[in-house]
């Protein structure tokens, strides 16, 4: 058996509810939901940081490098609004 680190966690019943929903949308246990999320919370900020550093040393993005990373991602950008 793997090693596991147990939490318990206190939320508002609202949250508990959606989260129970969610995990059950994707056919999954609450625990490997909210150990989903919190990975995902965790690279995002870790890119966030990353993204911080290059703006420090780079100065900040241009608005062309967003649109182009908007649409490489397949985001909207500012030109599918018009």
């Amino acid at each position: 058996m793997a090693h596991v680190d147990r939490f318990s966690v206190t939320m508002p019943p609202e949250l508990g509810e959606g989260v129970r929903q969610a995990a059950a949308r994707q056919g999954t246990s609450v625990s490997t939901w909210l150990t989903e999320a919190a990975a995902d919370k965790l690279r995002n900020e870790l890119l966030g940081a990353a993204l911080d550093q290059w703006e420090a040393e780079d100065g900040p993005f241009t608005g062309a490098e967003l649109e182009e990373a908007a649409s490489r991602l397949g985001l909207p950008t500012s030109s599918d609004a018009a």
